[in-house]
């Protein structure tokens, strides 16, 4: 029987889901396993096969077979034709931008990635610098055809990429709402917490013994070690796809809680994608519904989830037995107040989730800056400076501590960041709707059960992949439009009235 060419494409995007795949572990084993000297060689393998997959998404024949699957779409089952839209929709992304320019930006990512690495360790911007200006130009180049083809403004049209449906003006909105109401419930919540005292956690905790409660976590969570791998590296990432899945986190030896829940937030990312519709996994349609929901599903479990009460009561044996810990430091009501202790932090992967946002707004101010050309790359630490001064009222002292925290720029994505705040607010969202549903949940979490958590994610969230509009998808998980108001909610019962 002869194919259709809507089965011909699926068959096509088999072939493209492979290629995504592969680049996803060549990034991976950069990050994590690839000797540094090895960039070059990296950036050449890398380039090749983004040239190869751009020239089979922006093929002439996948163009017919667009076309002719759209004349017969009444044909089509619902997931079918949601398929066929995003299909469509990758394919207008990749040939509004040269295969040239695909190539080159690569290239130029995998160097700047490099020396991202090289200029944090040895904390000295001017040793990035060039390299970002390197992407930067490629990225504005590649910001301006996607706008043209798109019909958006550039660094919209960059934010569509990475969260299809949502804009700057939503997220002007939200921010708006947010900077409004934060820097007082910040204010008011250090306030509060001077009058309770906390112990400090002393002394040093090897990395094994973190891994060790690390892994015992993750598995209760539900991530299949069978089919994914937990590693180190200078950023925490998650890579590969379903059947291999590659999380990382960093450990710091001062800190027995920070790897956890770096690795608790790229679990969150591993269990998105391990929830997706299994029949759609290597089409369009199987895949998130853009980073906005991803960064929604990572804080959840790292920020709502991770410091919560709840949660702690199941954690605090695991400590005590990882780290053959006692005494009243270790006691449920000062661990509580350390984790979730407010702080106007420099860091913010470190950051409290009250003024996790504000870390964003930042990112979000400076990159459309630079993208506009109306901050030089070279004065870019002191306008980080600046920023964080006129947000936390002090500035880093270091490159390290400054705008050289993430890797996001070196690897040119730009329109990245926003979809971490816009993450928050989802999360709150989906987490006031499953406790209202799932009144239960925190003893289920208390006892280390995760299954109604996640039963309720894949049933509302997850299952559905790219079917949906996002802010559709939000409105009927959540049941409210897409809004900061959730947020602020949890926010104030939490850090201005509760007792745990």
């Amino acid at each position: 029987m002869t194919a259709t060419p809507y089965q011909l494409l699926e068959q096509e995007w088999r072939r493209l889901h492979a290629f995504r795949g592969a680049l996803s572990l060549l990034r991976w084993d950069a990050a994590v396993m690839m000797p540094r000297g090895s960039a070059e060689v990296r950036g050449e393998q890398l380039a090749a096969l983004e040239t190869e997959y751009h020239a089979l998404l922006t093929a002439p024949k996948i163009i017919r077979l667009l076309d002719r699957a759209q004349a017969n779409v009444r044909g089509l089952e619902d997931w079918q034709v949601a398929n066929l839209r995003e299909m469509r929709r990758q394919r207008d992304h990749a040939i509004a931008t040269p295969v040239s320019l695909i190539s080159r930006l690569a290239r130029a990512a995998a160097r700047a990635e490099n020396h991202w690495m090289a200029a944090r360790r040895d904390n000295d911007f001017s040793l990035f610098a060039p390299h970002l200006e390197e992407v930067l130009s490629l990225v504005r180049d590649k910001a301006a055809l996607l706008g043209q083809a798109l019909n958006l403004p550039p660094y919209d049209a960059l934010v569509d990429e990475f969260s299809p449906g949502i804009g700057t003006a939503d997220i002007d909105a939200i921010f708006k709402a947010l900077s409004r109401r934060l820097p007082g419930m910040i204010s008011e919540a250090i306030e509060a917490q001077q009058k309770e005292a906390v112990l400090p956690i002393a002394g040093k905790f090897s990395t094994s013994k973190q891994r060790g409660l690390t892994v015992e976590v993750m598995k209760a969570v539900g991530f299949p070690f069978e089919q994914g791998r937990l590693d180190e590296s200078e950023h925490p990432f998650t890579e590969g796809v379903v059947g291999d899945i590659r999380v990382t986190t960093r450990y710091d030896v001062a800190d027995p809680f920070d790897g956890l829940l770096g690795a608790l937030h790229e679990t969150g990312h591993a269990m998105y994608d391990l929830g997706m519709p299994a029949s759609w996994r290597d089409q369009p349609v199987g895949r998130d519904r853009g980073i906005a929901l991803e960064e929604s599903q990572s804080l959840l479990l790292e920020m709502i989830i991770g410091r919560s009460a709840a949660f702690l009561r199941y954690l605090l044996p695991l400590v005590q037995k990882h780290y053959a810990v006692s005494g009243p430091e270790w006691e449920f009501d000062n661990l509580y107040r350390t984790l979730t202790r407010v702080r106007r932090s420099l860091i913010r992967v470190e950051a409290d989730e009250m003024s996790y946002s504000l870390h964003i707004m930042q990112r979000y101010d400076i990159e459309k800056q630079l993208l506009a050309g109306r901050l030089a790359v070279r004065n870019l630490p002191e306008a980080w400076s600046a920023g964080m001064e006129q947000r936390f009222g002090t500035r880093p002292s270091t490159a390290a501590d400054s705008c050289l925290q993430d890797m996001h720029w070196a690897l040119g994505s730009f329109g990245y960041f926003p979809s971490y705040a816009l993450g928050l607010v989802i999360a709150a969202q989906l987490w006031e709707a499953l406790h209202a549903q799932l009144p239960e949940v925190d003893e289920q979490l208390a006892r280390g059960e995760f299954a109604a958590v996640f039963g309720w994610l894949r049933e509302n969230m997850h299952g559905y992949g790219a079917k949906l509009p996002v802010k559709e998808l939000i409105k009927q998980a959540s049941g409210q439009p897409l809004s900061a108001n959730s947020l602020l909610r949890y926010l104030q019962s939490k850090y201005l009235a509760e007792a745990p």
